[in-house]
């Protein structure tokens, strides 16, 4: 009775989703893209026997990209389906297709357009990334044999209070999958309480993930050319305006007060790089810096090397290698607002330390595991964050052993890639 009253409300708001995908279409292009695709209708030929894969969105495509790679070498000449919900995942995952692969949207949760999908592709399996559970998608998978695992998993506590808030529908949902391998044991006690059988805790797939060392190399050759750089790494919304609050609250002054005689690094004395999580921002933040009085380089605009300004924008995608390289130190994005924050594996991995805010419930155990091994420090708030980044480059010593413990941290917990690649081999068979 309740996936009925479900389908019928998601039926009733197939016209609101258009006028949103029109709405999203004129800040993003991507979004006007192969519509009808959302709804079940394909311009591809019908197949059968995919891999489906589905990463809804960026962070998720990258975590797929790492999963994929292992099991191309596990099961090569498998045949990829590749579904995402967002335009930045889209176009991520485009280059993640070889040769007899199809990418298309993740169908909109209607009882057709899911039948559609399933009938249309016939997968051997589907493994979703991370978070997605859809219940007609995964009723629609039962009903035609196909087998779905959540790989990656991770559920947080607010997560799950909403689960069981809606428990008679969420349920039945979780219990439909094959599998759950989840990043660590909390996420997979959670996911065993919304009604997962047996989660199983295969680790995290993102410490698998190799730093492009082109990208970083280049970024590394670019720190050396001025001031010590400090970066807001996939920022979200409002946090860039605290930072830049924060900043504008010392205009009048040279540097922090110090107790030290020694002349310090202060406010002014650093480079302060921007990176927004999301592109379609990056306009937006770029007004931002403007009218709280700083001047402004983009990164979109740069002929070679960075341009002086008071604050550098990267206003760029696929480049975070690159910006890690060229920090010192970064703030985490999606910490300073209750957002749970941002994967702050890849920073570690490039060897840059971390401050991280009090919201990261999305990498918890991550979180925890880095500040233990520290690559990372845990700060209350923006300005506690801006002295703490100034300590440490106040302090060369400390700041080098932070950023040498980053690469240890994410290597010493590996592996996640290859078990999870075997473990979807298994199910496939």
């Amino acid at each position: 009775m309740i996936l009925r009253l479900y389908s019928l409300l998601v039926w009733l708001a197939i016209p609101l989703l258009r006028r949103k995908l029109r709405a999203r279409a004129r800040a993003e292009p991507g979004y006007a893209v192969a519509v009808p695709e959302r709804f079940g209708h394909y311009q591809q030929p019908p197949g059968q026997g995919f891999v489906w894969v589905h990463a809804v969105s960026l962070g998720e495509t990258r975590a797929a990209a790492i999963l994929l790679a292992a099991l191309r070498r596990e099961m090569p000449g498998m045949r990829l389906l590749l579904t995402h919900g967002t335009a930045t995942g889209r176009a991520e995952g485009q280059a993640l297709l070889q040769p007899g692969d199809v990418q298309v949207w993740q169908p909109w949760d209607s009882a057709g357009a899911v039948r559609r999908f399933v009938r249309h592709f016939q997968p051997r399996i589907g493994i979703l990334m991370e978070t997605e559970i859809w219940p007609n998608l995964l009723a629609a998978c039962r009903a035609a044999g196909v087998p779905v695992v959540l790989a990656n998993a991770r559920l947080s506590a607010k997560s799950l209070r909403q689960a069981q808030r809606l428990s008679a529908l969420s349920r039945p949902a979780y219990g439909v999958l094959a599998a759950v391998w989840a990043q660590t044991t909390a996420d997979a006690q959670r996911l065993a309480e919304a009604g997962a059988a047996a989660p199983v805790v295969l680790g995290n797939l993102k410490f698998d993930a190799t730093p492009d060392a082109g990208q970083l190399a280049a970024g590394r050759a670019w720190r050396g050319a001025g001031r010590p750089v400090v970066l807001l790494a996939s920022a979200r919304e409002g946090e860039e305006l605290l930072l830049l609050q924060y900043l504008q609250s010392f205009r009048p002054l040279a540097l922090i007060p110090s107790a030290g005689a020694a002349p310090k690094l202060g406010v002014f004395d650093v480079q302060w790089l921007i990176v927004p999580r999301h592109p379609q921002r990056f306009d937006t933040v770029a007004d931002l810096v403007v009218e709280h009085g700083f001047s402004l380089s983009r990164r979109s605009q740069w002929a070679g090397e960075p341009e002086p300004a008071d604050v550098w924008l990267g206003d760029s995608l696929g480049e975070m290698a690159r910006y890690y390289g060229l920090a010192d130190v970064a703030f985490l994005g999606g910490s300073f607002a209750p957002l749970g924050g941002q994967n702050l594996i890849e920073a570690a991995a490039c060897g840059c330390p971390v401050l991280m805010g009090p919201s990261t419930f999305n990498f918890a155990e991550a979180a925890e595991l880095a500040e233990a091994a520290g690559a990372a420090c845990r700060v209350p708030d923006m300005p506690a964050a801006v002295a703490q980044a100034l300590a440490w480059l106040n302090a060369p010593q400390t700041l080098a052993q932070a950023a040498a413990a980053g690469p240890q941290f994410a290597s010493a917990h590996q592996g996640a890639a290859r078990k999870t690649a075997l473990a979807v081999k298994e199910v496939f068979r």
